[in-house]
């Protein structure tokens, strides 16, 4: 199965929940993915992580953004945090959900291999 790697270029928690759920069913499947948080996307990380419709998808029986972000952690999803998005919400890597790690875009196209599938959201 190709690896599944996913950019989040915006701060809009619905993009960010789209990927989480694209990422943890292909790992669930048996496949690679990552997550990278570009810029102002990072600042969806900052903890306690809520989204503006997570009652709403509570309501609908459907885990919160934090809920899903430990469930993709706990199946092997990679989330990475933009190093420069870090700075632009004036974050530290301690201030992101365990688990979560930091790193520049050249580094995520790096481990990105020639048959990945690569999705922008």
């Amino acid at each position: 199965m190709r690896e599944l790697r996913i950019v989040v270029a915006t701060a809009d928690a619905e993009r960010l929940r789209g990927a989480l759920v694209m990422a943890a069913a292909h790992a669930a499947l048996g496949g690679q993915a990552a997550v990278f948080l570009q810029l102002e996307a990072v600042g969806l990380l900052r903890t306690p992580v809520e989204a503006p419709q997570d009652a709403a998808h509570r309501a609908a029986g459907l885990p919160s953004l934090a809920a899903l972000i430990e469930e993709a952690l706990g199946l092997g999803v990679a989330l990475l945090a933009c190093q420069s998005g870090l700075a632009l919400c004036g974050l530290l890597v301690e201030d992101l959900p365990p688990g979560v790690e930091a790193g520049g875009p050249v580094a995520f196209l790096q481990q990105t291999g020639d048959e990945a599938r690569l999705l922008f959201v």
